[in-house]
């Protein structure tokens, strides 16, 4: 966290004109700091202060400031300064930033730009969202097969200041064929004659360019990369997605899960830079849709009036059924989502999953209902024993598999398992635990029901 005295400091500096101590305050920190501290600002006076800097602090600094901000700082500024700043940015980060701006927009800061940079930018647009495509950077260091480790240190000392990262060199062809990597180390280590195809890795792991980003983070992360490689259908190598890009992704995808957990649409942005419409809207479609549910729940309770009328005791024990069952369920569907998320398990897994989910749930069944029986049957007799114990061993049995399947279910089809979220699961189980309740204890208890007037 950065000194909270230091925006008082650079608005006096602001107001004074002091170019040496703004200057000064540009290069001295950390980027990320200076855009802690400016973000204050309003855009105008950010705008002046990064102008103090040199072009690749500049865009250091901007990068630093969530995308919202970074939103609202080029369309608040004139076109001719934007493009300047596109022009010298990470092409992946120009390409987040340009995605979340009007169509219109992008279309007047284009022809501001470098006709290479351009290209790039309309390449990089044009893959799906959510892809390795979509994250990729195209500043990569490549060499050929056929040259020295000698000659590839002269051309990575050349080409470095302008690439991502050099620690791995991809190996290509005149068609940029992907054929293998080396890594810094390799070539340092090396003899300045030996020929780079001679100690180059040939087994390359790589993603292609439409390939869930998911799937991207997760692969990376399993082999231990700083890198991994994006090629095309025809294995030409397009791009790299580097471990930062990665940490980012996982960030959004383990953000976007705990928002579904929760029955909350996924926000794009943080909480606090969210429109509270936005906010509202993206709860309120869950709340609607699990309040629908209660309704539901409601009305079968109601159906079954008559025998609450006459077995009064039956109201003390649904809220120890049908939380039981749901607590299970939800249970279950957070340890099996988070197993399809991390790979350990898929949709073809779901008969071990089941059987684990089975065994679980009769153990858990024995203990919990062994737990109800005594203490209704303390209360209400030996009837409630039976139809409380009987129907929380049920309703686990049940929540367990239920919470377990579904995501599964989701991800054969090709939706996204987090939407099995917790409070949803318990609905559901919810809903059948009031029919499975009412029902046994209409099986159980047939000759006080015959009993009852119609």
């Amino acid at each position: 966290m950065y000194n909270p005295l230091l925006l008082p400091e650079v608005r006096e500096m602001l107001d004074s004109g002091d170019d040496a101590g703004l200057i000064e305050f540009c290069t001295a920190l950390h980027p990320g700091v200076v855009a802690e501290v400016i973000e204050g600002l309003s855009n105008d006076d950010i705008w002046n202060v990064l102008s103090h800097c040199d072009v690749n602090s500049r865009v250091q600094i901007f990068t630093f400031f969530d995308l919202p901000k970074q939103e609202d700082l080029v369309t608040t500024t004139d076109r001719k300064r934007v493009s300047a700043l596109l022009e010298e940015m990470a092409p992946d980060d120009r390409v987040d930033l340009l995605e979340r701006l009007d169509p219109k927009h992008v279309d007047l800061l284009l022809p501001l730009i470098a006709q290479a940079e351009r290209s790039d930018i309309r390449k990089l647009l044009s893959y799906p969202e959510n892809s390795a495509g979509s994250i990729m950077t195209t500043e990569y260091a490549s060499l050929p097969r056929e040259i020295t480790v000698e000659e590839s240190l002269r051309r990575l000392r050349r080409i470095a200041p302008d690439r991502e990262t050099i620690y791995y060199v991809y190996v290509l062809d005149d068609q940029r064929h992907l054929h293998g990597f080396v890594s810094l180390r390799q070539l340092i280590l090396a003899k300045p004659d030996a020929i780079v195809a001679d100690i180059m890795d040939h087994d390359v792991i790589s993603v292609n360019v439409n390939d869930d980003q998911e799937d991207v983070a997760s692969m990376l992360g399993r082999y231990d990369l700083l890198a991994i490689p994006v090629v095309d259908d025809q294995n030409c190598l397009v791009g790299i997605i580097t471990h930062d890009d990665v940490i980012d992704v996982i960030q959004e995808e383990a953000t976007e899960d705990a928002h579904r957990a929760g029955a909350v649409e996924p926000l794009e942005d943080s909480y606090l830079s969210t429109p509270i419409l936005t906010i509202t809207w993206k709860r309120g479609i869950w709340l609607l849709f699990l309040f629908t549910v209660a309704q539901g729940i409601s009305v079968v309770v109601d159906s079954y009036k008559e025998i609450s009328e006459h077995v009064e005791w039956m109201g003390t024990f649904i809220a120890l059924v049908i939380a039981t069952g749901g607590n299970a369920g939800s249970q279950s569907a957070a340890l099996v989502i988070r197993t399809l998320a991390l790979g350990e398990a898929g949709p073809s897994d779901w008969l071990r999953i089941a059987a684990r989910e089975a065994t679980m749930g009769l153990m858990f069944a024995a203990v919990l209902s062994t737990l109800g029986f005594f203490p209704a049957w303390g209360l209400q007799g030996w009837d409630a024993a039976i139809i409380v114990s009987a129907t929380v061993a049920i309703m686990v049995m049940w929540g367990s598999m239920i919470g377990a399947m579904l995501p599964i279910v989701f991800k054969k089809i090709g939706m996204d398992p987090a939407l099995i979220s917790n409070p949803l699961v318990a609905a559901i189980v919810d809903f059948t635990g009031i029919l499975v309740y009412y029902e046994f204890a209409q099986f159980w208890l047939t000759p006080v029901v015959e009993t009852l007037p119609h």
